[in-house]
């Protein structure tokens, strides 16, 4: 599907007259059209923008939904590949262990994990690193199975999950450790400021920040497909040029320490989804619908194209407090010590 992408700069270049435009309007209105109900985004019980009406029209849609085409940990953001053919579930595994060393995580360390989604990074944290994680996500779908999966897992003393906007988090909280994956897209770029503003207020000192979010090369400028993806799948969503999403870190006073781009990653990641999606389509259409079905499909090819062609990115950005020591090693050996080498087994903590 991701070839339909490469018809949109000859499709630009198309000229019709008047009576080819009238032509191609009556063979339109003559395609056959299906009435789907129209859904209302749910009313939020937060004043905040960007809030959680916004996220549970997309992540609210049904966990069962997600579970046809993600990964066996729920993890709905881009895996970290050895290769193009290395196995889905193997590559976000990686990445989640990824992460946690990117983070230096140690055991009795408080980690916040910003936009939890399904809770998959932090178990693993917890299990591997002997952390103790608060997971907060505005999405009650989400909240529910990590909270189930936590209790399942017997990990109730170490990982908390609730519904909490970053915004409302308590005066006293304090962290060693936060990282925020595949949330900061729905931020709102006039949002920046108080984002990182709190996250800084909550970051002890000598801790490290680690950011994982989309970028794009131009920033959201309106077009057919941020409208569309607005619209149908992202309620609030802006995508913001690296340069500014650094940038807007220096303002609240980071000093930024790693960079990492991963956009390949994505593409790889998404070319999973689709296929997996695609393989499962009654079983996708039946648990939502036939435009939901449609609507992601198309939604995350396009994305795979974009990925792969490099309009969009995706980066990780580790930071700390300024003009205070460093939390990371002179050098980048330890991010690549394996997991059975690097990760603390959370049963000899």
């Amino acid at each position: 599907m991701e070839a339909l992408f490469d018809m949109e700069a000859h499709l630009k270049t198309l000229h019709f007259s008047w009576r080819e435009q009238w032509r191609l309007v009556r063979l339109a209105l003559k395609l056959p059209a299906r009435k789907h109900k129209k859904t209302e985004p749910q009313k939020s019980s937060t004043t905040h923008d960007n809030g959680r009406a916004s996220i549970a029209h997309h992540y609210d849609v049904s966990n069962d939904f997600y579970r046809l085409w993600l990964d066996p940990e729920m993890v709905y953001t881009c895996a970290y590949f050895r290769d193009e053919q290395q196995p889905l579930a193997d590559a976000q595994r990686e990445k989640l262990d990824y992460l946690c060393r990117k983070l230096r995580l140690q055991p009795g360390q408080h980690l916040l994990d910003i936009g939890c989604g399904w809770g998959a990074l932090a178990i693993h944290a917890a299990r591997y690193y002997g952390v103790t994680v608060h997971g907060i996500t505005l999405s009650e779908a989400q909240q529910r199975f990590a909270h189930e999966r936590v209790v399942a897992e017997g990990l109730e003393k170490q990982v908390h999950i609730e519904i909490r906007d970053y915004r409302d988090l308590p005066e006293q909280a304090s962290y060693d450790r936060i990282v925020s994956v595949g949330m900061f897209e729905h931020i709102g770029i006039k949002n920046f400021p108080t984002y990182f503003d709190t996250v800084k207020r909550v970051l002890k000192s000598g801790g490290l920040f680690l950011n994982h979010g989309i970028t794009s090369e131009n920033g959201w400028q309106r077009t057919p497909v941020t409208r569309f993806i607005n619209k149908y799948i992202f309620p609030d969503g802006e995508l913001a040029r690296v340069s500014h999403v650094t940038a807007a870190m220096e303002q609240a006073g980071f000093e930024v320490l790693d960079t990492e781009g991963l956009r390949r990653h994505y593409a790889y990641t998404l070319r999973h989804w689709v296929q997996a999606l695609e393989a499962n389509c009654g079983e996708a259409i039946r648990q939502t619908s036939e435009a939901t079905y449609r609507l992601w499909r198309l939604y995350m090819s396009g994305s795979a194209y974009y990925f792969n062609q490099g309009s969009i990115g995706v980066y990780q950005l580790l930071v700390g407090h300024q003009h205070e020591p460093l939390a990371i090693p002179l050098r980048r050996d330890d991010l690549y010590i394996s997991n059975k080498q690097g990760a603390v087994d959370i049963k000899k903590v």
